[in-house]
């Protein structure tokens, strides 16, 4: 795995592409999320419905959600 995936606080579950993904968008963290729509994230290679839904649960966990 890459130092970008390594460093990333998301859990397995969202794959691997998914997760270097997102780590090249400079997505590691929750609190990085606020600040980016859903509709904005499918359009990240490997960022599906699936992915979508485990962060939206990881981030209401948390008390904070997607932009709108």
């Amino acid at each position: 795995m890459s130092e970008h995936t390594d460093a990333s606080e998301f859990p397995r579950s969202l794959g691997r592409v998914a997760t270097r993904e997102l780590a090249v968008h400079h997505f590691t963290r929750y609190d990085q999320l606020t600040g980016i729509s859903e509709s904005e994230l499918l359009s990240i290679h490997g960022v599906g419905p699936k992915v979508i839904r485990i962060l939206r649960e990881e981030l209401a966990a948390r008390g904070l959600s997607f932009r709108e």
